[in-house]
């Protein structure tokens, strides 16, 4: 793969060159790893970047949809739009359906818009393993804006704020008991909560239960990084695109406040020094998929299990041989 050729089709905006980038990061084996390492570091200086908005809410609640909705919006003003939409795995085969495309028929033929569908492979956050790198792609390849979708709420999910510079959390009406294990982190992080399905016979109840959480967030303690009048709660219909252009404004707002105080490039360094963390911690782990590594570790588990060392002696041992193996080529793709 000729990585310099890749690279400047990037930067030019073609959408089969982003395509076939993606797949390079989400691919696990050691040389693709370092290819997909090279082309980022080709792509970090060109300087571009987009609004990132996460978005996150349960199961059901209308998230492809108002992504189709609010997509159209703004590639109707002239804006290209990226949508990484992650579906669940199983648990078994690893496998995905991956219908997120195939819900957003209308964006899916908009010539500024692109979908990509990549399977969470059980990672937990609702975001796949290298949806970071992802991100990144599409703001090469000079994407405004890049919506984030993940598998569906839960603690977990506000791993998406690592990612994202605006976080929204889409509920439904009258939804208030099946948040209430996760609400408050989830809430913590979001920068607007969006009640959808604003219409019909459930505007009523939506208007509650905006009510409910706009007092919710005063309650909240008070975020460095928000002006007066965030968090916000806003009703929205993707059915009906009611509230969409509110919602958009309010993210523009949150935005460009955020960038005149510094509090966008904060962001985006805090989110850099987390990510290199993670990937310490992944290559780490991936060490323990060498075959050496492998085989030592059961020998050792076997000491464990038949008492002859303590679990913490045989876990000092193996971090001691660790330490002595060098990455194999073609080794195992890191554990997420």
């Amino acid at each position: 793969m000729d990585i310099s050729d890749l690279a400047e089709r990037i930067l030019k905006g073609e959408r089969r060159a982003l395509a076939r980038a993606i797949t390079l990061v989400e691919r696990g084996r050691r040389d693709h790893r370092a290819a997909a390492t090279a082309l980022l570091e080709r792509l970090n200086d060109s300087g571009r970047q987009a609004l990132r908005i996460g978005l996150s809410g349960t199961p059901g609640v209308g998230k492809s949809t108002f992504i189709e909705s609010f997509g159209l919006m703004l590639t109707g003003e002239g804006l290209r739009v990226a949508v990484l939409a992650v579906d669940p795995s199983s648990a078994r085969t690893g496998g995905s359906i991956l219908g997120d495309k195939t819900r957003m028929e209308r964006l899916s033929r908009e010539p500024l818009a692109f979908i990509r569908p990549s399977p969470s492979q059980s990672h937990l956050g609702g975001i796949a393993r290298r949806s970071r790198e992802a991100v990144a792609l599409c703001e090469a390849a000079g994407f405004d804006v890049v919506l984030i979708e993940t598998v569906g709420v839960g603690q977990s999910e506000t791993v998406v704020a690592e990612i994202a510079d605006l976080f929204l959390l889409l509920i439904a009406p009258a939804g208030g008991d099946e948040l209430q294990g996760v609400k408050r982190g989830i809430m913590e992080m979001a920068d607007l909560i969006l009640v959808n399905k604003a219409d019909g016979d459930l505007k009523a109840a939506a208007a509650r239960t905006r009510s409910d959480y706009a007092g919710a967030l005063r309650l909240l303690r008070k975020r460095p990084q928000d002006p007066e009048g965030f968090p916000a709660a806003i009703m929205v219909s993707a059915l009906e695109n009611s509230g969409l252009e509110k919602a958009w404004t309010r993210m523009r707002e949150l935005a460009e406040w955020r960038r005149a105080h510094g509090h966008w490039e904060a962001c985006r360094a805090a989110q850099a020094r987390y990510w290199f963390a993670q990937d310490v911690r992944n290559a780490l782990l991936a060490r323990l998929e060498e075959p050496r590594a492998r085989e030592r570790m059961m020998m050792l588990s076997e000491q464990v299990a038949r008492g002859e060392i303590s679990p913490g002696a045989g876990a000092e041992t193996m971090l001691e041989v660790l330490g002595e193996f060098r990455p194999c080529e073609g080794g195992a793709a890191p554990i997420a």
